[in-house]
C-alpha cells in the first residue's frame, strides 16, 4: 500500500471521529449541524479520492446525492432555528 494513501486514510479517520464526537457532544443544534456538514464533506472527499485513485466515475451519483443532502439538510435546520428564535416567548 502506498504510504501517502495510508496517511490520507488516517487523517480522514481522525477527522471523522472528531466530527462524530462533536455531533454527540455538541452544546447546541447548530454545532451538531456544522459537525454533520463536516462529516458529509469528508464522505464526499473520500468518494472523490476513490474516484481519482481508481480512475472511475461510478460513485459520482452518490457524491451528488450526498452533496444535495448536506445542502438541503443545512437549509432545513437553519430555517427551523430561525423560526424557533423568532417566536415570542
Amino acid at each position: 500500500m502506498n504510504p501517502l494513501l495510508l496517511v490520507i486514510m488516517v487523517v480522514f479517520a481522525i477527522a471523522a471521529i472528531l466530527a462524530v464526537i462533536r455531533i454527540a457532544v455538541g452544546p447546541s443544534i447548530l454545532d451538531r449541524v456544522v459537525a454533520a456538514d463536516v462529516l458529509l464533506t469528508e464522505v464526499m472527499c473520500v468518494l472523490g479520492a476513490d474516484m481519482a485513485i481508481n480512475h472511475h466515475t461510478r460513485t459520482l451519483p452518490v457524491l451528488i446525492v450526498v452533496a444535495a443532502v448536506g445542502v438541503f439538510g443545512s437549509i432545513a435546520v437553519a430555517r427551523y432555528v430561525a423560526r424557533r428564535d423568532n417566536t415570542p416567548s
